[in-house]
């Protein structure tokens, strides 16, 4: 689209935020509290909380000591700043502060539970059970022990998205060289929403005296967890999920019933209790536990305020448009996720009719073609059906007012883009496109 004086030829009008977005407005007034782009890719990230950065501020100039340097009062205001993050941390989860170990994010945190406790349990077994539906934090780690020698399994999910805990079951080895050291699932998918049955999983591994790993980074803030009645042995979360800084992340690693040991795979100074050596990120760090902090003050009502966003988006959706799909069980599910198929509607033109509000589509940009996403294929849906997936991410800064403008724009596209389909037309004629043979050119 070229504009000219900030003027396009389709009379928008363009210019650029404060923080240097270019930002496009339609020549119709915007409803009153909306303003383009909009953002509902909170499971992507989060905009950093406001009383967040406040409390990150002196630590950048006043308070920059080395949490390490234990000689002089900068090290000392830094070492307790750290340590205060660490408690508030630890309290939102149900652990204690020496259970928490800082990492650059949950990517970090997921390598190093993963290869951690591989390595340091290699001569129990060489088993490992996962999900096919994991963050590739996780997967990727995974094939990566594979090729160091390690078994993965890699456990199917249903058409829900959940996994069957006899599956799970029938999976664990529990005697020979092929005994099952550790079981990685995660609490909550960043896709699709759905929250895994974590308590049972964990309790199952506990019967078997197996390991339990879950990445955590959709769930804490959001819904309650506590790693003790949820039987959770390591866990993995980030900062930049729940309204705090990017490239700064957190592990919890149970210290008793079972203690759980890590090697370490960033050597250096043995900051960490020897699990993660390198300076210690104090503002992000203190950034992370203000962060839990305020979820831990303010979770149920936002969870609460986001659910009901979410349900009213979902039904305004569902009532305009026919042919749309929910993916995910929505029993078991984050408040603020909607994952929805626009069948008969071309994903790449869906998103396109909608670029000035962040979503996430259901396809992955992988070099330079679309590919479906591998988390929808898992749960059965053909490839058309995840190119037409929409990801709304609904989050603590989102207003009614979006929800209406999001409804209102993806209604009037998909009903657009529908005119145009030709095989919406046949089914609104009653034609089954499964008994059609194609003629092939």
């Amino acid at each position: 689209m070229s504009t000219e004086n900030g003027i396009s030829h389709n009379g928008a009008i363009s210019g650029t935020n404060s923080t240097g977005v270019v930002i496009t407005h339609s020549a119709t007034p915007l409803p009153e509290g909306v303003h383009l782009p909009l953002y509902m890719d909170n499971h992507a990230t989060t905009p950093m909380d406001p009383r967040v950065l406040d409390a990150m501020m002196p630590f950048f100039m006043g308070k920059f000591g080395n949490a390490a340097s234990r000689n002089h009062q900068f090290g000392w205001e830094a070492e307790a700043a750290v340590e205060i993050a660490r408690a508030q941390i630890a309290k939102l989860i149900g652990a204690t502060a020496k259970e928490i170990i800082f990492t650059s994010g949950a990517t970090e945190s997921n390598n190093l539970a993963l290869k951690g406790i591989a390595e340091m349990y290699r001569e129990r077994g060489n088993h490992i059970i996962t999900q096919v539906t994991e963050h590739k934090a996780i997967l990727d780690t995974c094939k990566k022990l594979e090729k160091m020698g390690f078994r993965v399994s890699y456990l199917p999910v249903q058409a829900d998205g959940l996994i069957d805990l006899d599956d799970l079951r029938r999976a664990i080895v529990t005697e020979g060289p092929d005994k099952t050291i550790l079981v990685s699932i995660m609490f909550a998918n960043n896709e699709i929403g759905v929250i895994q049955p974590i308590a049972e999983i964990g309790k199952i591994c506990h019967e078997k005296g197996v390991l339990f790993h879950t990445d955590a980074v959709q769930a804490v803030g959001k819904i309650p967890v506590d790693v003790q009645a949820m039987n959770i042995d390591v866990l993995s979360l980030s900062g930049h999920k729940i309204y705090g800084p990017k490239g700064v992340g957190a592990l919890y690693v149970r210290r008793r019933n079972p203690r759980v040991q890590i090697t370490e795979q960033i050597n250096g100074g043995g900051h960490e209790r020897g699990m993660r050596s390198g300076t210690l990120n104090v503002p992000g760090i203190v950034g992370l536990g203000k962060a839990c902090e305020l979820c831990m003050q303010e979770m149920e009502a936002e969870a609460k305020r986001e659910l009901e966003l979410r349900d009213y988006l979902k039904t305004k959706l569902e009532n305009a448009i026919d042919y749309v799909h929910v993916n995910g069980n929505m029993e078991h599910h984050l408040p603020g996720n909607l994952n929805m198929s626009f069948v008969y509607v071309e994903g790449e033109s869906l998103l396109m009719g909608i670029n000035d509000i962040a979503v996430s589509s259901g396809s992955a940009c992988t070099s330079a073609t679309l590919e479906p996403s591998y988390v929808l294929k898992a749960l059965g849906l053909g490839d058309e059906i995840a190119h037409s997936s929409i990801r709304f991410g609904l989050g603590r800064f989102n207003t009614k007012a979006e929800v209406d403008y999001v409804a209102d724009k993806l209604i009037d596209v998909v009903l657009k883009l529908r005119e145009l389909s030709p095989l919406y037309e046949m089914v609104k004629e009653g034609i089954d496109l499964t008994k059609i043979e194609w003629a092939a050119h």
